[in-house]
């Protein structure tokens, strides 16, 4: 399943939990309407010879209608509190299980580790590198929480990282980047909402029999119908786990053969999988929290209710086996964490070499490297995106390790990172560059404006593509900014880039993949309307975004021709390059507000447009990379570095 069908079917699997909360919320009326009319029976002294159905027929319709609609108010007030209460995203999640956020000045060499999986697979799968939560647990496991890439987080229990090697580790982190990058995410914290209004009827069941029965003229009754909203309550647990077996168990199944085809390595996740069994916590969870949140989990954090029936993940030994099928069926016997050896620990994984941050003893970085060349054709380059690949892998590891260490450093403080920001931005022009620097002086936070300078000098040599790789490393040291930190960084980002009257190329991706990646995480996500279901009927958009890639990405006028027509070709446009001057990129930016509001199966016509542009003539200079990422990433549809062939590099 490529991305586009990954982002399709998670649309599809919404409307599907829809669906079964329906029958359930309808099920629920009917039995809260039982019970009240039984209630309203046994409570009214009988008149005569009145039988049951006409001791019901004495609740009018417009009570029995008041009934449902309290227990639609109900389940749906619940369901919304709920859902304003994961609002934070996957942060949120991981603060609820006592997960604290790892931050790059961390001591602790398998933290470290964790860090450098981390990244790899974030720059691997071009989408910005989440922040790390480290779960408190003692179990193996771990999860991806967010509403989408762009505010997702890991976490990792702390017997993950103690009883895991490297290679072991990689296959649970690839794991969870596959919820990630498949859509699962959002269809889980949904799932989350959807629940609890489903047994929230249960809760005040619980509530009346506690407070209810202590008077005495209406005592019976309302334990009556606490217990009967108990029974009930138990009625929507068990739809509740219905519909999260319903939608986890095959999920996992996929998410596992994906790590398998992220890593190339079966022994990595299998081998994690087999030391849950070897453990005596196993992938249990501790926090009451864990509850209500087993569906997300890499494996199950206990006995399921109700069993098999009910039960999130698969058994243990058919998941190894799927991934193993020659296991013996024995599960290694661990008593102790293991230990951490940078060296064994490094050259275990499929990059070797590859240093582990602050490690002394670490291999020196590799010389950058320079120049991209495309490596793929646009059909390719559309089945490569919001996917992890060997080529991805290794391609992230040679972006990585050719970035200049100070440069790499400076991504890891919410200081450095601001300054290192503030220097991409500085004019190569001296009189505007000063200027920008008293701008910055004056209105940075505290210890950031003396970083700018220097972090300046040091980026002379670096090209977009490693700046872009640069800032998709800070993002995670951004977000430990405070909202009024971050709101004062972005109006300091958006000065300084005005400050020279225009707007260049680099500057509007960078402005466009910080407000994507970071703004979310401050004030909430808000994914975009489905809108448009046919690409024909945005020809304007699609002309101008064409006409953009086309005047940015060739030199003389039949070349961008060239490139327009390649790209309109692929849309079977009939419509001519604008070559007119579009100041500030402002017609580009109201095209791709449009064009995100795409129908996931249309945007692959369109992303493939827009690589036939820019491969019209071969090659894809760093500068034409970074602008198809910056479109990409604008559309929710990641572009990994597997599409690049690095000079002086093997093929990926």
């Amino acid at each position: 399943m490529n991305f586009f069908a990954a982002q399709d079917n998670a649309r599809r699997k919404t409307l599907y939990l829809a669906l079964l909360f329906t029958l359930a919320v309808v099920t629920l009326i009917v039995l809260t309407n039982v019970l009240i009319g039984v209630l309203f029976f046994v409570t009214t002294p009988p008149d005569g010879q009145v039988n049951l159905v006409d001791q019901a027929a004495g609740i009018s319709t417009e009570r029995w209608i008041a009934i449902s609609m309290g227990v639609i108010g109900v389940v749906s007030i619940a369901m919304l509190y709920k859902y304003l209460t994961l609002k934070s995203g996957g942060r949120g999640i991981a603060e609820a299980l006592g997960g604290q956020l790892i931050t790059h000045s961390t001591r602790d060499l398998k933290q470290r580790r964790l860090l450098n999986v981390v990244e790899e697979m974030a720059i691997a799968a071009g989408i910005p590198v989440p922040p790390v939560y480290l779960i408190p647990e003692p179990g193996i496991n771990a999860f991806a929480a967010g509403f989408a890439p762009e505010d997702a987080v890991i976490g990792i229990n702390q017997g993950t990282l103690d009883f895991l090697n490297r290679e072991e580790l990689q296959g649970v982190v690839a794991h969870e980047f596959s919820h990630i990058l498949n859509g699962d995410m959002n269809i889980n914290l949904r799932l989350i909402a959807i629940l609890h209004g489903i047994v929230f009827l249960g809760m005040i069941g619980y509530l009346i029999l506690r407070t209810g029965g202590g008077s005495r003229k209406d005592g019976m009754p309302l334990l009556a119908l606490g217990l009967g909203l108990i029974v009930i309550g138990f009625g929507g647990t068990f739809f509740g786990n219905m519909i999260k077996a319903a939608v986890s168990r095959q999920r996992e199944y996929l998410a596992d053969s994906s790590a398998v085809q992220f890593t190339r390595h079966p022994k990595g996740i299998a081998d994690a999988l087999k030391k849950i069994g070897g453990v005596s916590y196993g992938s249990s969870m501790q926090r009451p929290e864990a509850k209500e949140l087993s569906h997300m989990f890499f494996g199950a954090i206990g006995p399921a209710f109700l069993g098999a029936l009910t039960a999130t993940h698969p058994p243990l030994p058919k998941r190894i086996r799927a991934i193993d099928p020659s296991w013996d069926g024995e599960f290694p016997v661990l008593n102790a964490p293991i230990g951490y050896s940078a060296g064994e620990s490094e050259t275990t994984s499929s990059f070797a070499g590859r240093p582990v941050m602050g490690d002394q003893t670490a291999v020196p970085h590799l010389q950058a490297p320079g120049s991209a060349e495309v490596n793929v054709s646009a059909d390719q380059l559309i089945d490569q995106i919001g996917t992890l690949t060997e080529a991805g892998l290794h391609n992230a590891t040679t972006l990585l390790d050719g970035l200049d260490p100070p440069l790499r450093e400076a991504t890891s403080d919410p200081w450095s990172a601001r300054a290192l920001i503030y220097a991409m931005l500085l004019d190569d022009d001296a009189a505007i560059r000063a200027a920008q620097q008293r701008f910055i002086d004056a209105e940075a936070d505290t210890g950031v404006p003396e970083r700018v300078a220097s972090l300046y000098d040091l980026l002379a040599p670096t090209d977009d593509l490693q700046k872009s790789t640069l800032v998709d490393l800070a993002i995670p040291t951004l977000k430990e900014l405070s909202t009024q930190q971050y709101d004062r960084f972005m109006d300091n980002v958006i000065a300084v880039i005005r400050a020279d009257r225009q707007i260049d190329l680099f500057e509007w991706v960078l402005h466009r993949i910080l407000r994507k990646d970071l703004h979310s995480h401050f004030h909430g996500h808000r994914a975009p309307r489905v809108r448009y279901r046919n690409i024909d009927r945005l020809t304007d958009e699609c002309t101008t975004l064409l006409s953009a890639l086309a005047n940015e990405a060739s030199v003389g006028t039949d070349a961008r021709q060239r490139a327009f027509q390649e790209g309109a070709a692929t849309l079977q446009l009939n419509t001519r390059l604008d070559e007119s001057a579009d100041r500030n990129f402002t017609r580009l930016n109201l095209a791709l507000e449009k064009l995100r509001e795409l129908h996931p199966l249309a945007k692959p016509r369109l992303l493939k447009a827009a690589a036939a542009c820019v491969l019209a003539d071969q090659h894809v200079s760093a500068g034409e990379g970074a602008l198809l990422h910056g479109i990409a990433a604008t559309l929710d549809c990641p572009v990994p570095p597997s599409i690049y062939q690095f000079s002086g590099q093997p093929d990926g």
